[in-house]
C-alpha cells in the first residue's frame, strides 16, 4: 500500500525565505514571479525561481508558481510567457485565478485552482475538477463535514489554509478595495479596507460600535486539526504569508513541522511528501510573532468570536496586566504588571487600556515586573500589557537555524581485500563505492568496526550517514583520511542524482501532459487535439456553481464560461464597476458578535439596515439568515 503524501506548504516572500522555509522542514512553497502574483509586492524574477526550485528539489519539496490575479485581454499572451518561463525554471505547479488561461497555450505543468476561484462547496470543486486543475485550494470557511463531502464527491487534490491572516470576506468576491480606492484585491492591488476601523450605526443613525476595526478578523491556526483535515481529504496545510518576514515564517513552519511529524509518527496511512529530518535548531513559539489572536474560524461547524477586537495590528502573546505606573521628570514612564512573563529589553509591546485604546512602545529597561520606556504615552492601570516582539527570540530566530538533513545508510563489505561502500538514502537513491587500495590488516576487528561507524556516521553536505552494517572476510585499518574522502564522494554522488519519489517519479521540471482529466464529450485529456488551451468542452454544469460570480476580465474567460452552461457572463466588477454592487459576502457575522444574532434568539435593540461608516463614506450591511452569511453593499 503506498501511503498518503501530506506537505506543509509555506509562503515565500522571496528566495532568501523560501530557503529558510525548506530548511525549517516545509515541503512545498509558493511563490510569485515577477507579475500576476496577487500580491503587488511580493514579486521575483524567474532567475530566482529557479535556483530555488532547484534547492527545493534536493529535499524532494516542490514550488509552486502563483499566477493568481484576473487577467486583461491584453495582459494573457504575457501571463503565458510567464508560465512557460516557470515551467522551464524547474516549477513543479502553477497556482491560477483567471479561468481564461485554460483557453489559452500554457505549457504542461500541472495548475491549482486558486481560493480566489471562490471553491466553497462540492458543485464548484466539481467544476474545477471537470475543468483539468489538479488540485482545488479550498475557501477557508469550511468545516470538516464540508470539506469531507468534497472529498466523496471529487477526486482532485485538495489544500486548506491552516494558519496566518483571514479575509473576512469570501476570497475572489471582495470588491470594496476596488470600489473605495480603485485597487483591485483580484488584481494584487488589496488595501486592506477589512482592517480599517468603523462606525457601526443603524438606520436611526444610533451609533452602536464606535471606531473600531469591526471587519478584522483573528488569525487562523488549526494546528489542532491536522489529523482530522488529513483524515477529511486535505493532503496539502498551508500557511499564508506571502509579505511575511523570515523570521515568522522560520517560526510558524517549524512549529507546523512539529505538529505534523508528531501526526507522522507510527502513522501506516500518511508520510511526509519530502525528505529530510530537522536537527538542532530554536524552538518554535508561533505566540511571539505576529498574530492578532488566534481562531479555528468554522472548522467545527460552529461560530465563534472571531473578531481581532480593538485591533487590527498584532497584539501578540498575552503577558499580563498594568497595576501601578508613575513617570520622572524627563515624562518617562515606569509601569509594574502582574505575569509570570518577563519582559526584556527592547521587546515591543502592545497595550489595550480599559477604554479600548490600543497603545504600542518598546521597553528601554525592565527589571523585575518593572519596564520603563522612554515614549512619552500614559498607560492607565488595569491595562491589558501584550508582546508583539520578543527581542532575544528574534535574535535566537536569526542566530540558531535547524539543520535539515537526509539520511544515508551504509553498507560496507570488505572481501579479498576490496572494500565496497553502498549508500542508500532515505528516498532511494543509490551510490556505490569500490575502494582497491591494500591496507594494512586491523589487530582488533572490534575496533576498526567502532572507528568506521564513528568515523564515517557524520554529516556531509545535506546527509547524514549511518552504518547499517560492516562484514568483512579480514578487517582493514582505514586511515581517517579514507573514510572521510568516501564519505564525502558518496555525498557527492547522491548530490548528482534527482531526489527520487516513492513511486519513483523524479522531482523536478514536469514532464508530459499535466495530471487531472477533462470530464468531457471525448474523455480526452486538453490539448491532445493539438489545439492550444487546456480545456476542452467539458460537460456543463448547472446549479450553484454558476450562481458565482466568475471575474471574467477577459474574452477567453467569458468564452469558457458560456460554454459551461452560464445564462449570462457579466464583466468583473474591476471592468463594470457598478454603482449598486455586493462588495463583500461573508461568513462572519456582525449580528452574532454583537449577540443579536436571530437563529440564536436573540433580539435586536435597533432598527435595520446598518451601516459601516469610514471616512464619510456608508455602507449598508444586509444579513442572508438562510445562508448565514452577512453581504456588504455599496
Amino acid at each position: 500500500m503506498q501511503l498518503r503524501e501530506l506537505e506543509i506548504l509555506a509562503p515565500a516572500k522571496n528566495i532568501d525565505i523560501g530557503i529558510a522555509a525548506i530548511d525549517c522542514g516545509a515541503d512545498a512553497l509558493y511563490i510569485a514571479g515577477p507579475s500576476y502574483g496577487a500580491r503587488e509586492a511580493a514579486g521575483n524574477p524567474i532567475s530566482d525561481i529557479e535556483k530555488l526550485a532547484a534547492y527545493s528539489h534536493k529535499f524532494g519539496a516542490k514550488v509552486y508558481m502563483v499566477l493568481n490575479t484576473i487577467l486583461y485581454d491584453n495582459e494573457i499572451e504575457s501571463a503565458v510567457k510567464l508560465a512557460t518561463q516557470a515551467y522551464e525554471a524547474g516549477c513543479d505547479a502553477l497556482i491560477i485565478q483567471d479561468l481564461g488561461l485554460l483557453k489559452a497555450a500554457l505549457p504542461p505543468i500541472p495548475l491549482f485552482a486558486s481560493t480566489q476561484t471562490n471553491i466553497r462547496d462540492v458543485e464548484q470543486a466539481i467544476l474545477m475538477e471537470s475543468l483539468g486543475f489538479k488540485r482545488a485550494i479550498l475557501a477557508r470557511e469550511l468545516s470538516l463535514e464540508q470539506i469531507s463531502a468534497i472529498r466523496k464527491s471529487t477526486n482532485i487534490e485538495l489544500e486548506s489554509f491552516v494558519h496566518g491572516a483571514l479575509c473576512v470576506s469570501y476570497s475572489g468576491q471582495c470588491y470594496i478595495s476596488s470600489r473605495v480606492t480603485g485597487r483591485s484585491s483580484n488584481r494584487g492591488e488589496c488595501a486592506q479596507m477589512c482592517r480599517s476601523s468603523y462606525n457601526l450605526v443603524d438606520n436611526r443613525g444610533k451609533v452602536i460600535v464606535k471606531d473600531r476595526p469591526i471587519l478584522s478578523l483573528k488569525d487562523l491556526n488549526l494546528a489542532g486539526y491536522i489529523p482530522s483535515l488529513a483524515n477529511a481529504g486535505v493532503t496539502s496545510f498551508k500557511i499564508e504569508g506571502r509579505l511575511k518576514g523570515a523570521s515568522y515564517i522560520k517560526n510558524v513552519v517549524r512549529y507546523y513541522r512539529g505538529v505534523m511529524d508528531s501526526f507522522l509518527e507510527g502513522n501506516q496511512t500518511y508520510r511526509s511528501s519530502s525528505f529530510g529530518k530537522l536537527y538542532g535548531g530554536f524552538t518554535p513559539r508561533p505566540e511571539s510573532t505576529f498574530n492578532r489572536g488566534y481562531t479555528n474560524l468554522f472548522i467545527e461547524g460552529q461560530r465563534d468570536e472571531w473578531s481581532s477586537g480593538e485591533s487590527a495590528k498584532s497584539t501578540g502573546e498575552y503577558i499580563g496586566k498594568i497595576i501601578s505606573t508613575a513617570k520622572d521628570r524627563r515624562g518617562n514612564l515606569t509601569f509594574r504588571y502582574t505575569s509570570s512573563n518577563r519582559v526584556e529589553n527592547g521587546d515591543g509591546l502592545c497595550i489595550i487600556t480599559p477604554a479600548g485604546e490600543v497603545i504600542g512602545i518598546r521597553a528601554s529597561v525592565t527589571e523585575s515586573r518593572e519596564v520603563t520606556t522612554n515614549e512619552q504615552v500614559t498607560l492607565p492601570p488595569g491595562s491589558l500589557l501584550y508582546r508583539n516582539y520578543n527581542h532575544t527570540f528574534e535574535r535566537e530566530l536569526a542566530a540558531n537555524m535547524p539543520k535539515r538533513l537526509i539520511s544515508v545508510f551504509l553498507t560496507i563489505i570488505c572481501k579479498n581485500g576490496i572494500t565496497t561502500v553502498k549508500g542508500v538514502s532515505e528516498d532511494g537513491r543509490e551510490s556505490t563505492l569500490e575502494i582497491e587500495k591494500r591496507f594494512e590488516p586491523a589487530r582488533d576487528p572490534a575496533l576498526v568496526q567502532e572507528s568506521v561507524a564513528r568515523q564515517l556516521g557524520k554529516t556531509s553536505g545535506i546527509y547524514k550517514f549511518e552504518v547499517k552494517s560492516f562484514t568483512a572476510d579480514e578487517y582493514l585499518f582505514y586511515p581517517i583520511s579514507e573514510l572521510n574522502e568516501i564519505r564525502r564522494a558518496i555525498a557527492a554522488n547522491l548530490e548528482s542524482m534527482e531526489v527520487c519519489k516513492p513511486a519513483g517519479e523524479p522531482v523536478g521540471k514536469p514532464e508530459g501532459k499535466p495530471a487531472g482529466k477533462l470530464v468531457g464529450d471525448s474523455g480526452e485529456q486538453a490539448g491532445d487535439s493539438g489545439e492550444p488551451g487546456r480545456y476542452r468542452k467539458a460537460k456543463p454544469l448547472k446549479g450553484q456553481a454558476l450562481d458565482y460570480r466568475a471575474n471574467i476580465s477577459n474574452a477567453l474567460s467569458k468564452e469558457l464560461y458560456m460554454e459551461l452552461g452560464a445564462k449570462t457572463a457579466e464583466a468583473a466588477f474591476e471592468i463594470s464597476a457598478p454603482e449598486q454592487a455586493e462588495l463583500m459576502r461573508c461568513k462572519y457575522c456582525i449580528k452574532f458578535e454583537l449577540g443579536s444574532c436571530p437563529k440564536e434568539g436573540s433580539r435586536t435593540k435597533y432598527e435595520e439596515p446598518l451601516w459601516l461608516e469610514n471616512g464619510g463614506r456608508k455602507f449598508r450591511v444586509a444579513f442572508d439568515c438562510n445562508r448565514c452569511e452577512m453581504v456588504i453593499f455599496g
